[in-house]
Formats: C-alpha cells, sequence, structure tokens
C-alpha cells in the first residue's frame, strides 16, 4: 500500500514516465477523449457513473502529487467563465496560472503531442475540462 493519496497504477505509470512540459487532460462526461487527444497518450476512464468522479475531485487528487506548471482551461460558447472555473482556479492556487481558451483551440492543445495522460470522469458541469502542464521538481536547496 502507498502512503500518497494517488493509488491508481495506470495514472501513477503515466505521471512517472512523464516530464516537464507534458501535459495531462482531465476532461468532463461530454469530453471525446477517444478523438480529441493524441494516440500516444495514456487514456484513462474514471467515468463509472454520471457525477462519479468529478474533475475537482481527480485535480485535487492530482494536485497532491504532481508540480503544476500552468493550467489550460475551456471557454464557454460565449466566452465567459463558467462556474466550474473558479472551483480548478481554487484548487490550482495563485501560482498556478489558469487561461481559458475557445473549445476548438483547447481541443488542438489537447491532441498535442505533449499531451501524455487523458483521463476521463464523469463529471456533468459543461466546460469542466482542465489540461494542466507538469512543472519541475525543485529541492529544498534549488535557486534557479
Amino acid at each position: 500500500m502507498l502512503k500518497t493519496p494517488l493509488l491508481h497504477p495506470e495514472i501513477l505509470r503515466a505521471l512517472a514516465s512523464a516530464g516537464h512540459g507534458s501535459r495531462v487532460l482531465i476532461s468532463d462526461g461530454n469530453y471525446p477523449l477517444s478523438t480529441a487527444t493524441p494516440a500516444t497518450a495514456a487514456r484513462v476512464y474514471l467515468n463509472l457513473r454520471p457525477g462519479c468522479l468529478t474533475v475537482t475531485e481527480v485535480l485535487a487528487t492530482l494536485a497532491t502529487v504532481l508540480p503544476i506548471e500552468s493550467a489550460l482551461g475551456m471557454q464557454t460558447r460565449d466566452g465567459r467563465e463558467a462556474p466550474i472555473h473558479r472551483e480548478i482556479a481554487e484548487l490550482l492556487g495563485s501560482a498556478v496560472p489558469f487561461v481559458l481558451k475557445p473549445r476548438m483551440d483547447f481541443y488542438g492543445e489537447a491532441r498535442s503531442a505533449d499531451t501524455a495522460l487523458a483521463i476521463a470522469t464523469g463529471e456533468q458541469r459543461r466546460f469542466a475540462n482542465v489540461l494542466l502542464t507538469i512543472g519541475v521538481v525543485r529541492l529544498p536547496d534549488d535557486q534557479s
């Protein structure tokens, strides 16, 4: 048994093989994971039923084990922030830039070869997709 909040073996494997600059997609229940991610990305389906698991539950868990450099979200059709975007920004913290892009631009980013892991959730809130960029793990004496 591990002492980390993240126990899922496929997610751990994909994260361990990714590095700085690699991306992790956490998608809502409407996202076309099989066609809007690169063929090289590991795909994990956590969408057991509607509402289980949610994007914010997965993000909260990943944030405990992953250095997040930046995050990208999907804008609503009218270009506004969806209510879930505030929750995502709070989970990321003020030190992590969170930018929103139009849907088709977001799909283009998620299809990039840099997307190493794509996680499908049962999230029912729309525009809840988030694309994380993995940062650098810094040692305590690392000044750069």
